[in-house]
């Protein structure tokens, strides 16, 4: 029973010597990954831990259980970020993923792409306008709305979420929705004798198709028949509606010390109704309304009259002619913009960052994208910055979390544990072959 026993033990740890060779090869091949990826932008090193096997042992004997190797990749620690001059090379700063779908589950055309996640990537716009990666993954976004919103979206489900697509040959216009009047009449206009000649401002704004029109100003001032009246009549026409009158106001202006020159009354004789708070009456030109800002009352943000030179001053608008797309961002809050060489900004997209309680238990695929488990728990997508995520980083990418020199001292450390292991094995075979020259 003894030598039974004394066999028992010597094929265990003949096991046990197997079983470290196998562990510590495992453990080689997650550091030859690593050292393979250390350039490589977005990878996340894979760690090896060793668990002992205890097998039942006892009457003075003992069986060697060996070891087992498990690996995990850390998904959840963070590589070093670097600066790039590609605006559109992104990079998660902190907690979050970036939501993508492959080129070619896009292309199949099979209804929505499944999401996948990634912390990093190189976007260029590509032949079909795709937001495309270096290694053919497409940046999934909500798309915003005509005027720039983004609409409501499940945050649990990736239904909502599309391929950013842009159209670089794609023209814009923002029609002209507000225009300021910064004018200085002449003081001397108002004065018993002048000839009280009208004088004339024509504000160039853009409809709704991107077409230039104006708006055609005169300031006709009232002439007294002795001393000054201090009172203009303002008209104004709109060349879009065939030079029809759209408003007509009296302006009174202020003659005391201290707030000379500024506006006193405004009185509507048609059109919109003048607002002294806010200095802003509304005008319907043919494209729709218009707000026409004169400046507050007893203020002097807009029209004045001071001195005996007509001099538009500070006059301005907003809208845009029709202007092609030159480029397109994505900003930190994860905003898709497109510019347009008119000086236009519009959003077109939104793209989320995507959170989930465990990033470890995400399942690991090609290209350093990672798509959910249930060991990983269900995802939720954020605003960028909102929540427990970080923020996006433009013109950055992401390195490998691998260290190479804890690496090297690793596979000299592993080397040595694996000659250990075999010549464990070697004494085992030694010692079996002594005991088979016993029976001899």
């Amino acid at each position: 029973m003894q030598q039974k026993g004394s066999r028992m033990t010597i094929s265990s740890s003949l096991n046990a010597g197997v079983a470290g060779l196998a562990s510590n090869a495992t453990r080689l091949g997650t550091i030859s990954d690593n050292i393979s990826n250390s350039s490589t932008y977005g990878y996340k090193r894979v760690e090896t831990d060793f668990q002992s096997m205890v097998l039942a042992s006892g009457g003075g004997t003992y069986s060697a259980g060996g070891v087992r190797a498990t690996t995990q990749r850390l998904i959840g620690q963070d590589g070093p970020l670097i600066s790039t001059s590609n605006a559109n090379d992104l990079a998660v700063r902190n907690r979050g993923f970036l939501p993508v779908a492959r080129a070619t589950d896009v292309e199949a055309g099979n209804g929505n792409p499944k999401m996948l996640l990634t912390t990093t990537g190189s976007f260029r716009t590509d032949s079909e306008g795709y937001l495309r990666s270096t290694n053919d993954l497409m940046l999934l976004g909500w798309p915003a709305n005509s005027d720039g919103s983004i609409g409501t979206f499940s945050r649990d489900s990736s239904d909502g979420l599309e391929p950013v697509r842009v159209n670089l040959n794609q023209f814009s216009a923002e029609p002209t929705t507000r225009m300021s009047l910064g004018v200085n009449l002449p003081a001397t206009m108002t004065d018993a004798g002048s000839p009280g000649t009208a004088q004339p401002l024509s504000v160039e704004y853009f409809d709704n198709m991107g077409r230039s029109e104006n708006i055609e100003a005169s300031f006709t001032p009232t002439v007294p028949a002795s001393g000054t009246s201090n009172e203009w009549t303002m008209v104004l026409r709109d060349s879009a509606s065939g030079g029809a009158v759209i408003g007509e106001y009296t302006l009174t202006f202020d003659d005391s010390r201290g707030s000379g020159g500024n506006l006193a009354s405004v009185t509507t004789i048609s059109g919109g109704t003048y607002d002294g708070t806010t200095g802003t009456a509304i005008v319907n030109v043919d494209g729709g309304p218009m707000e026409i800002s004169i400046g507050r009352l007893n203020q002097n943000d807009g029209l004045t009259q001071l001195g005996d030179t007509f001099a538009p001053l500070d006059v301005s608008k907003d809208g845009s002619p029709v202007g092609n797309m030159t480029s397109v961002e994505v900003d930190e809050t994860g905003m898709v913009h497109a510019y347009f060489d008119t000086g236009i900004t519009r959003t077109i997209y939104q793209v989320p960052l995507v959170d989930v309680p465990n990033p470890n238990g995400l399942k690991a695929m090609d290209k350093q994208t990672y798509s959910h488990s249930p060991e990983s728990g269900a995802y939720f997508l954020w605003n960028s910055g909102d929540g427990p995520t970080g923020e996006i980083a433009t013109f950055a990418r992401e390195e490998s979390t691998t260290d190479v020199a804890n690496e090297l001292t690793d596979m000299i450390q592993t080397q040595r544990a694996y000659s250990s292991n075999a010549k464990v094995i070697q004494t085992v075979d030694e010692m079996l072959q002594e005991t088979t020259n016993i029976k001899r």
